[in-house]
């Protein structure tokens, strides 16, 4: 039997270094939204930092992800590339797209921050998320398995 799965460019201990950062922006992009949902409830200016926070994190460690990633996919075995893979890392940049333009509307003062704009783009870019989700998994499905 051959080996089906893709192996890492950038690992440590043979975990990828991408996958190891991934949960990061997928909890602070989640964690904004829900806090975004609770300010527009609660109107505790607090709640606006704390997005404002969450998506600084998610838009930093997303950004590494996606350079690993990118390293990965350039670097490593290029049989394993298909449609899906570059559907996905479209929907990447798009989704880092959309949380930098959510950072800049969460930098705002008070209630203009995150009602309706900032809410809006939280939820687009948890949408994004899950499609990438999708994507990753469906082309993970036809690889074969992920190392």
């Amino acid at each position: 039997m051959t080996d089906q799965t893709i192996q890492p460019r950038v690992a440590i201990a043979g975990l990828s270094l991408r996958a190891l950062l991934m949960p990061f922006p997928i909890a602070c992009f989640s964690g904004a939204l829900l806090t975004d949902i609770t300010y527009a409830q609660t109107a505790v200016i607090q709640w606006a930092n704390f997005s404002a926070w969450l998506l600084a994190v998610g838009m930093l460690t997303g950004g590494i992800a996606f350079l690993f990633g990118l390293i990965d996919l350039f670097f490593g075995d290029w049989r394993r590339r298909s449609e899906l893979v570059w559907a996905r890392v479209g929907v990447v940049v798009v989704l880092l797209a959309v949380a930098l333009v959510n950072n800049f509307v969460h930098a705002r003062d008070g209630w203009t921050s995150v009602v309706p704009t900032g809410l809006t783009l939280s939820v687009v870019t948890v949408l994004l998320m899950m499609v990438s989700g999708v994507l990753g998994e469906l082309n993970a499905r036809r690889a074969g398995g992920v190392a």
